[in-house]
């Protein structure tokens, strides 16, 4: 019995990016703000800087994982690891997603403690710190803009940043409203409210990034519209066992078994085809197809 015909194409229309510039620049700049809260916190009596700079500090340590995770998308595959560790990178966007609930959770818990019973503050050094945080996590995370749709992994960096810029921009209106009126009620009350945008933002990371540990379908992808698409291809009769999983944040791999229709033409063809069509409607790069003739009755029936 004849071996039924099987191609693999592979291609990288996502391959990850060179972003170690920007995670470079990101860890440092992130680390002497964590210095300076910390001495700014001591000075000012500010519990709220200190618990920022702990939760600085957590980030620095989330953007170092997604780093090295970006570093080792890039490993050749070896003869126990054939695909290289692609998938770190998605074990490291789980891990970042975590890390940030956990930290928030922290931050949460603090308001609220200090919602109970409110510390005098001096608001000055507590403006200037935080807008110093502003400005340093919003410009460590515009290197990260073009790359957050495409791979999970710098979107969950890039979401690290955003929400430290924005808790530092909490932290310098609770401060500005402080030394306007004094409430210090307000610190932990602005505080809650952005732990509260965090969380809704990196719940979807986090439910995206455990289905793709999981081999769910990518998000952004239709199975449906992918499987409608082999379907009309020309020289394709049926389609069955398709499935389709992230191999990494930026790169997709199918499986798929195609039924040739009555009077199909090259296979060879229809391969290329099949391949060029996955990677450029749906940037599946590595796409596995296996081509079976259809049975005599199957036959019989659509000639009918």
């Amino acid at each position: 019995m004849r071996p039924t015909p099987h191609s693999h194409h592979s291609g990288h229309s996502h391959a990850p990016e060179d972003f170690n510039t920007a995670f470079a620049v990101g860890v440092g700049l992130n680390l002497l703000l964590v210095v300076a809260q910390l001495m700014g916190g001591f000075f000012a009596h500010s519990l709220a800087l200190v618990a920022d700079a702990g939760h600085n500090f957590a980030d620095v340590f989330g953007l170092v994982l997604a780093w090295w995770a970006n570093w080792l998308c890039r490993t050749t595959p070896t003869r126990t690891r054939t695909y290289g560790l692609r998938s770190a990178s998605i074990l490291a966007t789980v891990a970042n997603a975590m890390l940030l609930l956990v930290t928030m959770g922290g931050v949460a818990w603090e308001a609220l403690v200090r919602l109970q019973a409110p510390k005098p503050v001096l608001g000055l050094p507590v403006v200037v710190i935080a807008g110093v945080g502003v400005l340093v996590n919003a410009l460590s995370a515009v290197p990260f803009l073009k790359g957050r749709h495409d791979d999970l992994n710098i979107r969950a960096a890039f979401q690290h940043l955003a929400a430290d810029a924005g808790i530092s921009l909490g932290v310098l209106a609770a401060g500005v409203v402080i030394l306007v009126t004094g409430a210090l009620w307000v610190d932990p009350l602005v505080s809650l409210l952005v732990v509260a945008a965090v969380v809704i933002g990196t719940w979807g990371l986090l439910r995206d990034s455990l289905n793709m540990a999981l081999q769910a379908v990518p998000p952004g992808l239709d199975l449906r519209a992918v499987h409608d698409y082999l379907a009309h291809v020309p020289g394709i009769g049926a389609v069955h066992d398709l499935h389709i999983w992230a191999m990494s944040t930026t790169e997709t791999a199918l499986t798929v078994h195609v039924v040739t229709s009555a009077g199909a033409g090259d296979r060879d063809a229809l391969l290329e085809a099949v391949a060029t069509g996955l990677r450029d409607r749906f940037s599946i790069g590595h796409a596995t197809v296996q081509i079976e003739s259809p049975k005599p009755e199957e036959m019989f029936f659509r000639s009918r």
